[in-house]
């Protein structure tokens, strides 16, 4: 600051007079520079620099340079000048004792390092560039600017900006050039002396060149004493001696003045003066007192003793004067004494007394208000905040800071306001929010001083404090500010980085501001050079749901070809379903186990076409060269302003390989070639490597406002080797709408493009893998595995089946048979073979049965009209309708069944089926056509059945061993018929019938139909057109119902009942052969047969016995072994064989099969319908039904720690036991008898024993049995059994006795000879209680009296 007149602490106190020692009259340039001082401040002419009292100290320096001077001669001159001056007013000072060229190796350190700035040194390097745009500076900026004029543009503020604190000429910004430009100044005069130097010392400086190179220790230590010498012997005594003068002067002046003043004041005005305000005293600030005035006597003799560091001394000369420019009004004056009063209370060592806050505020209030000097209140508030921070009252301390800004100087108040942030920073308890407040007001307000670095500075700052607290719109705010400061000094970094949060954010603003944010963001892309010429720099938008990326391998299917039906497979537009997923991966593994036979190969791994973030991404998944891999990305658009990517495309690397010659070579990776599109998706439209790998470019794409869409961008391998898919290159363009209009077709999304500025980048696609929990180590840290799902492997060509459905319905009655269509298609250039299928319900389709051989038959004409799915033949003329018409042997092998429809490890489970293929491939663009058979569920309801179609490469040794292909289908299952059936013994014995089929025993079948169809399918009736049965013992002997009409017909919710006489297996039917094969015996209730033995009648029902297998009871097979060891069984024979030889005596396992046929009205035609029912009879007196019953809800179980006793042993139940011994009587059905002549009649009466079982049988014959209820007594007669009442007998397995017995009668009438009781136990089995035998109908007689 320049000097002022109402205080002295920067006035001249002493003059130091140098002269060089090689001058040829030393004393005489002593003389002349002494006169000259003198004029200097003596002569009225100039008004600066200003100097502190009359007498001036001189002190004369003669300055001796050791390596040029001669120093006898210096030294005599300092003798004489001693002589004049004396020795406490001249020094010698000797310096460059050494040359540069001697004392080069030496290291001696810069005396001047610690006192230069060493930025000012690099300044000039460092200064900015012009700005791009013209900043407008207002007066008071260009003011606060080293020599700023009013036509000062952006370009030179920025300049200043860098430079104004370097070099030597101490220039500041805030330096005031008031007295600078004064013609009469000191400053003035010494400017054109240093004039010529000024280049070549600023040059020296930039260069970097030492200081006092030429300078020894001893120099410096000369340097030292000389300082000290001139500050002891001369200032100090100098200033002790004015000190004592202005005391002396001071008392004698004052002591007069004030007596004769305050007499005065008694005299005529009386006592206290009374203090006015500063209101009142604004007038009164132009007093000026002359030189000699007491009073700036005492504020000179304060300033003195403030400048030795006397602080008390000086607080109680401030404190006086203060009253003294009080009194008279002084108010600059006044405000100066307050100022430094202030200070030194707070500078004085000791007890310190309270600082006197108020004194400053006065003195700030009274330099801006009433002085209107507002850089002299700047200059007191920065003191007084200083002292308050010292004291820690950093509140305070703001609180002053803040009230100095204004509107006058935009450089002054963005430091107060800096200043006052760090205060709110620095408190006990940091005001954190109110400390980044100041700062971005202090970086706005040195933004529109010009000084950007600074105001980059404070916004940095400030953003550290708002970043991540939720305050987007503070911190857009910030970070487009932060964009733009750092764009304009050149750090595009820093503006690229600023400019990304902005629009990587969930921005709350508006749509036009998203919309300049997201066009200046592209304009400094755009604007920086070299960012997108080396590499494609990463965008922020849109965003990239990385872990939402799927992948599918494939070629896209046709959906529809005419009238065909493509297999649905997998694709990009269906949902992904982890149940569903695992239930494809097990019908694959079935079929790798029936191709593989009956092994799952270790090298298996499922196939996956379509990855993502739920399947196992693992490893490395395996594409097909020449077939595309589609890849689908997820956008999001975050703005509220729409997005144009035009020449959207993926980043891919690749690495040969060649899969046909041996796996060595691939331990080689470092031969590996790998090749990258990444350089020519740096401008697009170029020339792609398309031998390698074609690469689809989308265009444009189109994102809406905040709109979330998936792109589909796909390649295409031509060789085989490593693909890594790294990430997608796109254009990204800002449109000129804010979002509120919607582009929708092609023509409008052209120019919306092309309007706005584009940049070219890239975004990588960075997927993590699954968290890894197996270990202690990665359960105990965040550890991720691979996720493979972009790195696929391309392999060689491998065939590429298509699948068509033609004629397929969609919804069936429940046992419907209907004949479709599939077309297969080898659409690839490799043989395929192998085909097979697994599905999830077997028993819905078959594709015939190829190795059972049928003759050819003639058809029935009604068949041929109708177009039936079954095999049929005409009745035979001769036939009776309801008789067994053809008795056929199938084997279960022929269908692809095992025995009893439950398959061996080696057929590769239940589900598996070969398609039968004329040579047994498909040779490339072959197409091959087979019949289907589908079969409606037997329940009701929509169904979802699965095809999983595998295929093998004729060519092996590939890496891929297989392909599917898979179809899933709904059908709609209405209901149709319910079919129940019963079977019970016959009462006749085996040698009583008269048939040769039923000399191995009977019994008969009960098959209840009834019609349960609700008419919605437009159903009007069903025939039953035949009844077929299948079994290894037993079938359908012939129809025993009275009726003659055979044909049942059934309307809605009707019923019918059949009634059928089933037979053993003939004897010599039941081979080692045959028992393997099944009887299947038809029964034609119509005018044609239909074959039940061949496609696909038998097939439906060899499936329906597989897919029941799973409930069905095991089958005990009929062994000689078994028969062996249940005769042998003693006491202590297991309880095992025991119930298994009760169960097999009341087994049936006859399959009944019911045909059927409905007529449906469809567009006002009847369509015939056909279909079968199966009924599994498993048990005599069981009923068995055609539908399922449904599980019955299982209560909720409470849970149980303790473990579960064992399962009791089974015994068999009284029920099963009461079927072991079959009885029947044989008696005449009248007899005469003369009761007048003998009173007794005796009739012979046979009883008949057959063990049913394959285990000796121990039977009691009980004889006292009589009825007595009084009902039976009133219908039937009372009668005595003569001879012995009870036997006991033992039947071997299946052995038939009779018992001879007597019936004695003493009236005429109606008998019921049923009476006896037969009780039956296993033999030896003496724990078993013996079980009642079920009786048989009542056995009536009639006994005539003649």
């Amino acid at each position: 600051m320049p000097a002022s007149d109402h205080e002295f602490l920067n006035h001249y106190l002493a003059c130091l007079l140098v002269v060089s020692s090689s001058e040829a009259v030393p004393v005489e340039q002593f003389l002349k520079l002494s006169q000259e001082q003198h004029r200097i401040q003596h002569n009225g002419e100039y008004t600066n620099p200003k100097w502190f009292i009359p007498n001036t100290l001189k002190y004369y320096v003669l300055l001796h340079d050791m390596s040029q001077g001669d120093e006898q001669r210096a030294d005599s001159v300092y003798e004489d000048m001693k002589q004049r001056y004396g020795a406490q007013g001249c020094y010698l000072l000797k310096i460059n004792s050494r040359t540069a060229a001697v004392g080069a190796d030496e290291q001696i350190p810069d005396p001047w390092s610690q006192y230069l700035n060493k930025s000012s040194l690099q300044s000039q390097d460092q200064s900015e560039e012009p700005a791009p745009a013209p900043v407008v500076v207002n007066n008071t900026a260009v003011e606060n600017n080293v020599g700023g004029t009013p036509e000062m543009d952006g370009h030179d503020s920025a300049e200043n900006d860098g430079v104004s604190i370097n070099s030597l000429d101490n220039t500041h910004p805030l330096q005031l050039d008031t007295a600078s430009d004064t013609p009469g100044s000191l400053d003035s005069l010494r400017s054109v002396a240093v004039e010529t130097k000024t280049t070549t010392v600023y040059t020296g400086v930039a260069a970097g060149t030492s200081h006092g190179a030429c300078l020894t220790l001893k120099d410096h230590d000369r340097l030292r004493l000389f300082i000290q010498e001139f500050t002891f012997r001369g200032l100090l005594p100098h200033i002790e001696k004015n000190i004592r003068q202005l005391n002396d002067q001071l008392v004698s002046r004052k002591g007069l003045s004030r007596s004769l003043f305050s007499a005065t004041k008694k005299w005529f005005g009386g006592g206290k003066v009374p203090e006015k305000s500063i209101a009142e005293l604004k007038n009164t600030s132009g007093l000026l007192y002359p030189p000699e005035a007491p009073e700036l006597q005492i504020r000179k003799m304060a300033d003195l003793c403030f400048l030795v560091q006397h602080y008390e001394l000086a607080y109680s000369c401030y404190h006086t004067a203060k009253k003294d420019f009080l009194s008279d009004q002084a108010m600059l004056y006044a405000a100066g004494a307050l100022e430094m009063a202030a200070v030194s209370a707070f500078l004085q060592g000791g007890a310190p007394r309270p600082y006197p806050a108020h004194y400053m505020d006065t003195a700030i209030q009274t330099y801006r208000d009433v002085c209107k000097n507002k850089v002299l209140a700047e200059r007191c508030a920065l003191l007084s905040a200083e002292v308050l921070k010292s004291q820690a009252k950093y509140s305070d301390a703001a609180t002053l800071l803040i009230k100095m800004t204004s509107e006058d100087s935009d450089l002054c108040s963005a430091l107060l306001l800096e200043q006052a942030a760090h205060c709110f920073i620095n408190m006990r308890n940091p005001m954190v929010r109110k400390f980044a407040f100041h700062m971005i007001l202090a970086g706005h307000r040195f933004s529109k001083a010009g000084q950007k670095r600074h105001a980059l500075r404070c916004y940095c700052q400030a953003m550290q404090v708002y970043k991540g607290k939720g305050w987007s719109l503070a911190e857009d705010h910030i970070n487009f500010t932060i964009g733009r400061q750092s764009f304009t000094l050149r750090q595009p970094e820093n503006a690229v980085s600023a400019f990304r949060h902005i629009l990587t954010n969930d921005s709350q603003q508006t749509s036009t501001q998203q919309g300049a944010f997201l066009r200046e963001y592209l304009y400094v892309y755009r604007n920086v050079p070299g960012v997108c010429e080396v590499a494609l720099p990463q965008l922020p938008l849109p965003c990239i749901n990385s872990s939402a990326t799927r992948v599918y391998f494939g070629h896209e299917r046709r959906l529809a070809e005419g009238e065909k039906q493509a297999a649905t497979h997998v694709s990009l537009d269906q949902e992904f379903d982890r149940d569903l997923a695992a239930m494809w991966q097990d019908l694959e593994e079935q079929v790798v186990a029936a191709a593989n036979r009956g092994v799952v190969p270790a090298t298996f791994y499922p196939t996956q076409c379509c990855l993502n973030s739920q399947t196992d991404n693992l490893r490395f998944p395996l594409a097909v060269v020449e077939e595309p891999i589609i890849v689908e990305v997820a956008f999001r658009n975050p703005l509220k302003v729409p997005l144009v990517l035009s020449d959207l495309s993926l980043l891919w690397k690749f690495t040969l390989k060649d899969f046909s010659r041996p796996q060595p070579q691939d331990v080689m990776v470092g031969d590996a070639v790998t090749i990258s599109n990444e350089k020519e998706a740096i401008t697009p439209r170029t020339a792609q490597k398309d031998d390698i790998i074609a690469t689809e470019v989308i265009p444009e794409f189109y994102l809406s406002s905040e709109e979330t869409r998936v792109a589909r961008l796909k390649l295409l391998p031509r060789q085989t080797g490593q693909l890594n898919i790294l990430g997608l290159v796109y254009n990204l363009a800002s449109t000129p709408s804010t979002g509120d209009s919607t582009i929708n077709s092609n023509a409008s999304q052209g120019p919306s493009a092309t309007e706005g500025t584009s940049v070219r980048g890239r975004q990588d696609l960075e997927i993590q893998g699954p968290r890894l929990n197996q270990t202690k180590e990665e359960k105990t840290s965040v550890s991720h595995g691979p996720d493979r799902r972009l790195d696929p492997t391309i392999t060689p060509p491998m065939p590429l089946l298509e699948v068509f459905f033609l004629q397929f319905p969609t919804a069936l009655l429940c046992g419907e048979i209907r004949k479709a269509y599939v077309e297969f298609c080898n659409v690839s250039r490799i043989p395929l073979c192998g085909l097979r299928v697994a599905s999830t319900h077997p028993d819905f389709f078959t594709f015939g049965s190829s190795s059972l051989a049928t003759p050819l038959t003639p058809l029935s004409p009604t068949s041929f009209e109708n177009c039936s799915a079954y095999k049929t033949l005409a009745t035979p003329s001769g036939a009776t309708p309801g008789s067994v018409t053809a008795v056929t042997l199938v084997s279960a092998a022929d269908f692809g069944s095992g025995g009893g429809g439950v398959t061996g490890p080696g057929t590769g489970g239940k589900r598996v089926v070969e398609i039968p293929l004329g040579e047994g491939t498909l040779t490339p663009g072959e197409s091959t056509q087979l019949p289907l058979w589908l079969r409606g569920p037997d329940q009701e309801g929509v169904h979802e059945i699965n095809f999983l179609f595998y295929f093998e490469s004729a060519e092996k040794g590939g890496k891929i061993s297989h392909r599917v292909l898979r179809h899933t289908v709904f059908i709609c299952a209405s209901r149709s018929l319910s079919v129940r059936a019963t079977a019970c013994r016959s009462n006749t014995l085996p040698e009583e019938e008269r048939e040769e089929e039923g000399k191995n025993g009977s019994m008969l079948v009960f098959v209840d139909m009834e019609n349960i169809n609700t008419s919605e399918a437009g159903v009007r009736e069903f025939h039953i057109v035949q009844v077929s049965s299948s079994s290894k013992q037993w079938r359908l002997h012939k129809c025993i119902n009275p009726a003659e009409d055979k044909d049942c017909k059934l309307t809605s919710r009707e019923r019918g009942k059949l009634c059928f006489r089933a037979t053993r297996c003939k004897p010599h039917e039941a081979t080692s052969k045959a028992l393997e094969k099944y009887t299947f015996a038809d029964l034609s209730l119509g005018n044609e047969q239909i074959i039940s033995s061949t496609t696909p009648c038998a097939d439906f029902f060899f499936r329906r016995c597989q897919s029941s297998a799973s409930w069905r009871p095991p089958i005990v097979v009929e062994t000689q072994g078994r028969h062996s060891r249940s005769q042998g069984a003693g006491p202590g024979g297991g309880a095992e064989d025991i119930t298994g030889v009760v169960r097999k005596c009341n087994e049936v396992d006859l399959d009944i099969i019911v045909l059927w046929k409905a007529f449906v009205v469809e567009d006002n035609k009847q369509v015939i319908l056909e279909g079968q029912l199966h009924v599994a009879l498993q048990t005599i007196g069981k009923e068995a039904c055609s539908l399922t019953q449904k599980e019955e809800a299982q209560e909720m179980v409470l849970l149980k720690f303790k473990p579960e006793l064992p399962p009791p042993m089974t015994r068999p139940s009284m029920e099963q036991l009461s079927h072991l011994i079959k009885t029947n009587l044989h008696y005449p059905e009248s007899y005469s008898h003369p009761f007048i002549q003998k009173s007794l009649c005796m009739v012979p009466v046979t009883l008949t024993l057959s063990n049913c079982s394959l285990a000796h049988v121990d039977a009691i014959i009980d004889l006292r049995h009589k009825t007595t209820s009084p009902e039976s007594l009133e219908v039937h007669g009372s009668f005595t059994w003569l001879g012995q009442t009870q036997y006991k007998l033992q039947l071997r397995a299946q052995e038939v006795m009779r018992l001879p017995l007597r019936a004695g009668f003493l009236h005429a009438g109606v008998y019921n000879l049923g009476t006896p009781r037969v009780f039956a136990k296993l033999a030896d089995q003496g724990a078993m209680c013996e079980t009642s035998q079920q009786t048989a109908t009542p056995a009536l007689i009639i006994i005539n009296s003649t």
